[in-house]
């Protein structure tokens, strides 16, 4: 690979790989030196309907054509049919738009807060899990269970009660000491803590905790959501319903747009004046964001993502069978994580030079979340690539 030019005028916040893509199409990109890879990691679960999809692009190109953006002091019809499908896809009621997934979370603690305050809870409390990840500003690195990301940034935001993750008798009895708490916000797939799933009686627990205490369950779908795990929403596995969930990523296939979904208990919690966002619901992000969920009814994308994942964790099972080093192969539809033993970061740059793009989280975590478009044969490919590469790394050190 040849190291781009250096990057003296843009902050020194990302490690990142020594080369630059540029250009897509489908499941493949290309960086500057025309080298293609095949895309396992969809900008971290992003561009859900992978790279230059034709339908996408002329959504994209009429809607700049007309407006991009406009402001929230006026009506955004675009915003109330997003709105619509997403509470016709969720069972919710209403949703507010933002940019980002970090905006969702911070929207949702808000809604808590408020939600406690006006229930006479002066300092309302939210339970949130280890191993959590719902963000970087000083609200959500508070509720994200990762101390090393939290180093360097204290005094940490106070209001949170953290539990161990699949672990509903810690949320009972956190119940049972503090009166304060308010909700419970989580994951149900957590990605950055490592592709662990909430088990569905845990969730349906929860849902009963929440509804013995009118507390609000706040779900972060930020990563999991938007089909990627085989249903629209990934609590949709468990049968409950939450009464606050967190979208962003692939919902607008790499147009930033995030949005919080609300269900009766939180929908009228805020009002003019409670909470905004200045580039939220823009009719450039609303048509990125409609035009995703249509491409994925229309081309049955959500069966895909089961399917194609099913496949995928059945195939790198077989291929690491008895390896040792390996922990685990786990996760839903296309969100897979591949657990190893030991810190494997050096994964990353392997995997890219043999034409692969996938990450690494939680130090120890293979993370596999490609565009929703994947094929079989991609799903094959991946493991072609990547399981030679996890059994030379392995014994480096056996």
């Amino acid at each position: 690979m040849t190291q781009p030019a250096a990057m003296p005028h843009v902050m020194n916040t990302y490690g990142r790989l020594p080369f630059a893509l540029s250009h897509g199409r489908g499941s493949r990109v290309w960086d500057t030196d025309g080298r293609e890879y095949l895309d396992a990691l969809a900008g971290i679960a992003v561009n859900t309907l992978g790279h230059a999809h034709p339908k996408l692009v002329a959504a994209l190109a009429d809607q700049a054509g007309k407006l991009i953006h406009t402001s929230n002091y006026y009506q955004v019809p675009l915003q109330e049919t997003l709105g619509a499908m997403l509470a016709e896809r969720s069972g919710l009621s209403a949703a507010f738009f933002c940019s980002t997934g970090l905006e969702a979370n911070e929207a949702a603690i808000k809604i808590a807060r408020k939600y406690g305050h006006d229930k006479g809870v002066e300092r309302p409390e939210i339970i949130v899990c280890e191993r959590a990840f719902h963000g970087r500003s000083l609200a959500t690195l508070s509720a994200t269970g990762n101390p090393k990301i939290q180093a360097g940034f204290g005094p940490l935001v106070e209001g949170f009660v953290r539990v161990p993750f699949n672990d509903a008798a810690a949320v009972r009895a956190v119940a049972q000491s503090s009166k304060n708490v308010v909700a419970v916000m989580l994951e149900p797939v957590q990605g950055e803590g490592g592709i662990n799933p909430a088990r569905n009686d845990y969730l349906r627990e929860l849902r009963a905790i929440c509804d013995e205490h009118g507390w609000l369950l706040m779900l972060d779908e930020v990563q999991c959501g938007i089909a990627r795990t085989g249903k629209w929403f990934a609590f949709q596995w468990s049968g409950i319903q939450p009464d606050v969930m967190s979208l962003a990523k692939g919902l607008g296939s790499g147009v930033p747009v995030g949005a919080l979904v609300v269900g009766p208990r939180a929908k009228d919690v805020f009002g003019p004046g409670n909470h905004g966002s200045t580039f939220g619901g823009n009719p450039l992000a609303m048509r990125a964001a409609i035009e995703t969920l249509n491409v994925i009814e229309a081309d049955g994308l959500m069966k895909n993502a089961e399917v194609v994942g099913e496949h995928l964790r059945g195939a790198l099972r077989r291929a690491l069978d008895g390896l040792p080093g390996v922990v685990d192969v786990r996760g839903e539809g296309l969100m897979i994580g591949v657990e190893l033993a030991r810190p494997c970061g050096a994964i990353l740059t392997r995997a890219a030079e043999a034409g692969l793009l996938v990450s690494v989280t939680a130090d120890t975590v293979i993370r596999i979340v490609p565009p929703l478009i994947f094929t079989v044969a991609d799903a094959d490919e991946v493991v072609a690539k990547l399981a030679p590469l996890v059994k030379a790394f392995l014994a480096e050190q056996a």
